[in-house]
């Protein structure tokens, strides 16, 4: 037996065996691998903050989109329960009044037209818009674009309806209230200090206030549209576009006033000089004119006014005549439209500062 063999065979084995012990079992580690193995782990975690994130985004969508769904069949269904309840009250009223026509002796009532008997007749020129920009009118106003079953002509009176004209030629404005004064280039929307008395110088009046008061409100919806997403999307961003919206539809009865020739010599003179201010960048003459005509300068009863059978001298001066009355007191609607208008104010001293800062408005 050769034992130096033996011995070679003996150290060869166990050196194999060691071998990849040693390998698995390394005691230090490079600095660029423990660096390598952070950075995997910090990218690990960043990819998994965004999958969560997309994952969260990609339901609040979803459920953004079913809501809105939803939303958008309730409304419909309101707008086809009140359509159905309109019919079936026409219907009793018609009925009942052919039997008070009947009980009286009076020649009856001529047949009625049903809902689509009359789709066939053509729709008069300038009554009638294209579809596609009918269907743009609708969704600008947050209506519907179509109903179930709803015809072309259908679907224009209900537009008309929406923005409350008769004909569509009547029309010549696409700002953001649309009305049928002809509007004036910004150059001439200057306003005189004092309201005119001729039926010419009230109409051109009307159509310089209609005009500052579009620039206004267009101003305004393009400066909230250049603000950032993360601005719009805040809470504050939100309030601000609804509070420029609720303006501009709470002007609408101010339009139509305006269009009528309809507004009182009490609200006109106040809110001539209101514009007058603000056009000269005069906003706290324009905010004292605006609390003249809110508040007034009525006398208000304050304290003890009857002490005994005998008026005071000075209760005479509440049952003056009532032009120095609040106006934002008379009803619901000037009150909403007043406080717009106010609103305009706010907005104005920001896009188009004064000179002088005394004229800020607090």
């Amino acid at each position: 037996m050769d034992f130096a063999k033996l011995m070679s065979a003996q150290i060869k084995k166990g050196k194999d065996s060691a071998a990849p012990a040693a390998s698995k079992d390394t005691k230090y580690l490079k600095r660029s691998e423990v660096e390598a193995q952070r950075q995997a782990a910090y990218q690990a975690e960043l990819d998994a903050a965004e999958k969560a994130r997309r994952d969260r985004s990609e339901r609040k969508r979803k459920a953004e989109e079913h809501e809105e769904e939803k939303e958008a069949a309730r409304r419909e269904k309101r707008i086809r329960l009140a359509e159905a309840s309109r019919r079936i009250r026409e219907e009793e009223d018609e009925a009942e009044e052919r039997r008070r026509r009947k009980r009286l002796g009076l020649s009856d009532l001529p047949p009625r037209k049903k809902d689509g008997h009359d789709q066939d007749t053509p729709v008069p020129a300038d009554e009638d818009m294209d579809e596609e920009a009918l269907v743009a009118g609708l969704r600008a106003l947050n209506e519907p674009t179509r109903l179930f079953g709803e015809t072309h002509k259908q679907r224009l009176k209900r537009y008309k309806k929406r923005i409350g004209a008769d004909k569509l030629a009547a029309i010549t404005t696409d700002g953001p209230i649309p009305t049928t004064l002809q509007l004036v280039p910004e150059t001439d929307m200057k306003v005189a200090p004092k309201a005119p008395r001729d039926k010419e110088g009230r109409d051109f009046l009307f159509r310089q206030l209609a005009s500052y008061f579009t620039m206004v409100l267009t101003e305004w919806d393009l400066t909230l549209a250049r603000r950032d997403p993360e601005v719009s999307s805040s809470y504050q961003g939100k309030q601000a576009y609804a509070a420029m919206v609720q303006a501009r539809e709470n002007m609408r009865p101010l339009f139509k006033k305006l269009e009528k020739h309809d507004l009182p010599d009490s609200i006109i003179e106040p809110v001539v000089e209101i514009v007058h201010a603000a056009q000269e960048r005069r906003y706290v003459d324009a905010n004292d004119g605006y609390l003249r005509l809110s508040i007034g300068n009525a006398a208000w009863p304050i304290g003890v006014t009857m002490v005994g059978i005998h008026e005071r001298s000075a209760r005479e001066k509440l049952h003056e005549s009532d032009k120095n009355a609040a106006h934002i007191m008379s009803d619901e609607m000037t009150r909403k439209y007043l406080q717009s208008i106010k609103r305009c104010l706010s907005f104005a001293q920001t896009r188009w500062p004064p000179t002088d800062q005394l004229q800020l408005m607090g």
